[in-house]
């Protein structure tokens, strides 16, 4: 059965695409849960649709225009970050809804029949195109070199800035780096679960791994192998029963991610009732 299912070209970009955004967010889930930069991933995700709509209005590729608007407002949000007077959520809550905004208005202007947004909403791994591989998988490349070249730098600036900056650390120059991978990665994800839904994806892996792995290293490994699980599975199940995929991938991964809370839950009941 496996078999027959790569035998399709479809099938293989989709899967082929599920490893690339397992690498994505198992690394980016790991960085923004520590910094807690996952609300401004998700107002970052919904900020690029603006870009996406952008792209349909002017008739060039969708998915350029979402990454410039997805960096311009991180590098908003990281300037804004600095200012004491305006808070970063404050600024992220806004170019949320003005990125949904403008990319609504774009599309409505563009020619012709208003398209089919949903694969951006909501993704659609089955329908990524070999040309979109590409991309995915040159913004997957820049984001793990970058992480494995700056590892140690980045562990210590996640976990204690200001003795990365004791040590001579560079800590602007990471913090911007940071803020340039996120939107990068986001756009990777955007291809596999969608707008809505990428925020969903960067942090349910994450938040798992971390329950168990004993470093920062063993939370982003476990992290890569469960979003790939999630992925692969969940695109398995969505070509089966003919569903969206990024809703199935991401249902899946809740439901497992509220199953081990529960039973880790229980478990801990137990050992407190055994201790008394």
């Amino acid at each position: 059965m496996i078999e027959a299912i790569f035998q399709y070209t479809f099938m293989r970009n989709a899967f082929i695409a599920a490893l690339l955004a397992s690498v994505v967010t198992g690394i980016l889930g790991s960085i923004a849960m520590e910094k807690r930069l996952i609300s401004m991933s998700g107002g970052i995700a919904h900020a690029s649709f603006g870009g996406i709509g952008l792209g349909y209005l002017l008739g060039f590729e969708p998915i350029w225009g979402g990454l410039g608007f997805a960096v311009g407002s991180s590098f908003l949000i990281a300037k804004l970050s600095d200012n004491k007077k305006i808070k970063s959520d404050t600024m992220t809550g806004v170019l949320w809804a003005f990125g949904m905004a403008l990319g609504i208005l774009f599309i409505s202007l563009a020619p012709g029949y208003m398209p089919d947004m949903t694969s951006y909403l909501f993704g659609d791994i089955l329908s990524v195109a070999t040309d979109s591989l590409w991309i995915m998988a040159g913004f997957s490349a820049v984001i793990t070199i970058l992480f494995v070249a700056f590892y140690h730098h980045l562990v210590l600036y996640l976990f204690d800035e200001g003795y990365a900056k004791v040590k001579g650390i560079a800590v602007g120059i990471l913090k911007w780096m940071v803020y340039i991978m996120i939107p990068v990665g986001i756009i990777v994800v955007v291809k596999v679960v969608g707008i809505v839904l990428s925020i969903a994806l960067l942090t349910i892996p994450a938040s798992i791994a971390k329950l168990y792995a004993k470093s920062f290293k063993g939370v982003v490994i476990n992290a890569v192998l469960l979003s790939a699980l999630f992925c692969i599975s969940g695109l398995a199940i969505s070509y089966h029963i003919n569903i969206p995929s990024g809703v199935c991938i991401i249902i899946l991964s809740t439901i497992i991610y509220l199953g081990i809370l529960g039973v880790k839950a229980i478990i801990v009941g137990r050992q407190k009732a055994e201790q008394k």
